[in-house]
């Protein structure tokens, strides 16, 4: 047990970040999914990018809240250049989701189910190593 702890002492935030970041993966996953297999529809170019928004604001919103207090443990009493700088940097991250599923699931036409669900894991895990390191260098740099 005491081994247990003092791996996660050494690598807490980074342990931290990748547990924040799976439960951020489930928010952004859960919406898009409830929205494109109920309300829109993934052929439809509109209606993807739409679900991809939404999945986004969401899971950012959460994303914010659980770095800032768990994983870089932020201390900064600017929170309006904090909560921009989170946002702002996450918008890269978001126009790479759309032009990765833009460019699969609409010019491609890779679009049934399984193929969704293909390109929005791939993209996902390509969005958790790209915010930890936006967040790291960009956002929460003076968080300890």
């Amino acid at each position: 047990m005491k081994k247990i702890k003092e791996f996660y002492k050494k690598y807490e935030e980074i342990i931290n970040y990748i547990f924040f970041g799976g439960l951020t993966t489930v928010v952004s996953l859960s919406v898009k999914w409830i929205l494109l297999f109920t309300f829109l529809d993934a052929k439809n170019q509109l209606e993807l990018q739409i679900a991809i928004i939404i999945s986004w604001i969401l899971a950012v919103t959460f994303a914010y809240v659980t770095n800032r207090k768990f994983v870089f443990k932020s201390k900064s009493k600017n929170l309006l250049k904090e909560v921009t700088s989170f946002f702002g940097s996450r918008i890269l991250t978001l126009v790479m989701e759309m032009l990765i599923m833009w460019f699969f699931v609409s010019l491609l036409q890779l679009n049934s189910e399984l193929w969704v669900f293909m390109w929005t894991l791939l993209t996902q895990v390509l969005i958790v190593i790209g915010n930890y390191i936006l967040s790291k260098i960009f956002v929460f740099k003076n968080g300890k």
